[in-house]
């Protein structure tokens, strides 16, 4: 069996991203899809209220919003997103993430190369 670059995913088969994470009672839940040195793909699901607080990246964040409403909140401007939306959080600027309702979303972030 090949190693597969992407794992927690059923190969060859039809699935939905939404049904991949659940939603529990007081938690942010994630789960991850691919690491490496130049990119994560982690799946996130957000009871209400739940919160990620502000911090930064050193790679960029490209966020999608499966399920409910998230804000995201960039250098201190905040964004409400819908299931179907999607925000690019640059690199190095400090951001958050809220659950005004309960939501799932895709977060893929692209790191620099590796200096030599």
């Amino acid at each position: 069996m090949q190693n597969s670059l992407i794992k927690n995913i059923a190969q060859e088969t039809v699935f939905r991203l939404t049904e991949q994470v659940e939603v529990l009672p007081g938690q942010v839940v994630s789960k991850t899809l691919s690491q490496n040195a130049a990119l994560s793909v982690t799946l996130f699901a957000f009871d209400k209220g739940e919160e990620i607080g502000t911090h930064v990246s050193e790679g960029d964040a490209l966020v999608t919003v499966l399920e409910g409403t998230g804000r995201f909140t960039i250098n201190g401007a905040e964004h409400v997103l819908k299931a179907g939306e999607s925000l690019l959080m640059p690199s190095r600027k400090p951001h958050a993430v809220f659950a005004q309702d309960a939501f799932k979303m895709l977060l893929l972030v692209v790191f620099p190369p590796l200096e030599t």
